[in-house]
């Protein structure tokens, strides 16, 4: 998942009504359908493949990740294609890192054979034979204050802010030769994970070929112990290098039957360097696509009526292209679902599953039964708040998994920061399924052992549960879903209620209701 995230308090049991006892027939005809078709080997298999590499838009890692799926995907018959954005990747890709203490044989200190990731992105390599240079702590980093006093010009800058402002004071502004940023966020544990370290990015300069290094908490302790006994150099190698391709977005597609221009859209990130984030939602969609395939090869379900459209890429780039690629197209999506760091093993990682909604009232008016996650809330403009029929419907679906198998589920209100984020704003109903708090989001130790294959399965049949019943959904529908989100309407007006809202809150959840059960008509269009 894109951005930073922010810490915010979880301080009430959360609200869920018992949506799943008022789960449309047909979606319970197909939840029972693909149930026992998802099967996460082939998805395993990907996320086990794809996770140990550092994924960027147009490297190989990248590319050869989407080839591996669509490969899963053609095998089992279901048709592909690729969409290219236009605009060329840097597509970084690095294949080594080093730094030691003193020259190039002295003590290493950080290395990516040791720390998986820890040149940050958009570093150019070194010199052959590396770089010797002077090590300065400047503090925090990112003000020209804390350079006060302190020659960096050349040096290595070890700082404690984020690596991107660091870089521009320190390389940009003063004539540094790289920074080694130790920021990490609280809730990654460092002092019980001595050996974390977030991942992170500098500014993309070919007129400054330089590097940036995250350091782990560790690493960071040990530079200090030396500069604290006198003057330190540090020895650096950095080989990468920077793929000029195009950026490709893998698209699968089951032909809708009656209905073939309207949509149901589904979509998974490829890049990034994790196995949760983001390996595990391209293997979910991949399971989700095999088990509606199974389902529809054996006739246990009709084909679709309508299109469905599943997109593995780069995040957000992938979806603001396929948006603007044809607009008459967008204006007949009838709902899309991201799907980001879904396999989550939730006693190593923390957080449990979340169904991040679209925008609703929780998003305007923080309520304490409907907590924001740790990455926090942001200001959402209120044009966004369009009751749709979505949450509760997809919220309905995650409880029926529950129910058979006590998975923990949970809901926030809408935040942004990944694929669903285009779609919203775009007009389109959407919703993200993910998992936060995760105690390893972006960094070096989300690795494979720590995906769940039962939490990618449940995922899997949630998702493929909804868009299988919406791409089937017509005029007799309609009713069923109805009852459900007037079920859905109840529970939260009883609950505002008894929380003494105030009028302008219950204005606005009668309103976002109105229009949800209207938004239900979406589901009967005729041919």
């Amino acid at each position: 998942m894109a951005g930073t995230a922010a810490v915010g308090a979880q301080t009430a049991a959360p609200f869920l009504p018992p949506l799943d006892r008022v789960l449309p027939p047909a979606a319970e005809a197909v939840y029972r359908a693909v149930a026992p078709r998802v099967d996460t080997r082939d998805a395993m298999d990907i996320v086990t493949t794809i996770a140990p590499h550092w994924r960027l838009a147009g490297n190989p890692a990248f590319d050869r990740s989407l080839e591996l799926v669509e490969a899963r995907l053609r095998a089992a018959g279901i048709a592909t294609h690729y969409d290219t954005i236009t605009s060329a990747s840097q597509g970084w890709e690095m294949r080594d890192a080093v730094l030691r203490l003193d020259g190039p044989a002295g003590e290493t200190v950080l290395s990516m054979a040791q720390d998986r990731v820890p040149l940050a992105i958009n570093s150019f390599p070194t010199p052959p034979g590396g770089l010797t240079a002077r090590l300065v702590d400047v503090g925090p980093g990112t003000t020209a204050a804390h350079y006060e006093g302190r020659d960096v010009t050349g040096a290595v800058v070890l700082a404690d802010g984020a690596i991107g402002p660091v870089w521009n004071q320190a390389v940009k502004a003063r004539g540094a030769a790289g920074v080694i940023s130790t920021q990490i966020a609280g809730y990654t544990q460092p002092a019980t994970t001595p050996d974390v370290l977030q991942w992170g990015a500098i500014p993309y300069a070919a007129e400054r070929p330089t590097f940036g290094f995250k350091a782990t908490p560790r690493a960071a302790r040990r530079l200090r112990e030396r500069l604290a006994a006198g003057a330190v150099t540090v020895h650096v190698t950095a080989d990468t290098i920077f793929h000029r391709r195009p950026v490709r977005t893998l698209v699968a597609e089951f032909p809708g039957t009656r209905l073939p221009d309207e949509r149901v859209v589904l979509v998974a990130h490829v890049q990034e360097p994790g196995a949760n984030d983001n390996a595990s939602g391209t293997g979910t969609l991949l399971a989700t696509a095999l088990a509606l395939q199974a389902a529809f090869a054996d006739g246990t379900l009709p084909r679709p009526a309508r299109t469905l459209t599943l997109l593995w890429g780069d995040e957000i780039r992938a979806s603001d292209a396929w948006i603007a690629a044809d607009a008459a197209r967008l204006s007949r999506v009838v709902a899309m679902m991201s799907l980001d760091m879904t396999g989550e093993d939730t006693t190593q990682t923390g957080g449990t599953f979340l169904i991040e909604k679209a925008p609703d009232p929780t998003a305007i008016w923080a309520r304490p039964t409907d907590p924001h996650s740790e990455w926090g809330a942001s200001e959402v403009d209120r044009a966004l708040l369009t009751g749709t029929f979505l949450n509760d419907l997809h919220l309905a679906v995650a409880l029926r998994r529950a129910r058979d198998t006590g998975w923990v589920v949970r809901t926030n209100p809408y935040e942004g920061g990944s694929d669903h984020t285009s779609f919203i704003k775009a007009g389109v109903p959407a919703l993200l399924n993910w998992h936060f708090t995760d105690r390893y989001y972006h960094t070096n130790l989300d690795t494979i052992e720590k995906v769940s294959p039962a939490t990618i399965g449940h995922v899997a049949t949630i998702v493929a549960t909804t868009a299988g019943f919406l791409a089937a959904a017509g005029a007799p529908d309609i009713a069923p879903l109805r009852a459900l989100l007037a079920t859905a309407r109840d529970a939260r007006l009883a609950s505002e209620r008894a929380l003494d809202a105030p009028p302008e809150i219950l204005e606005a959840w009668t309103r976002w209701y109105a229009e949800a059960i209207a938004s239900a008509a979406r589901l009967a269009a005729a041919p």
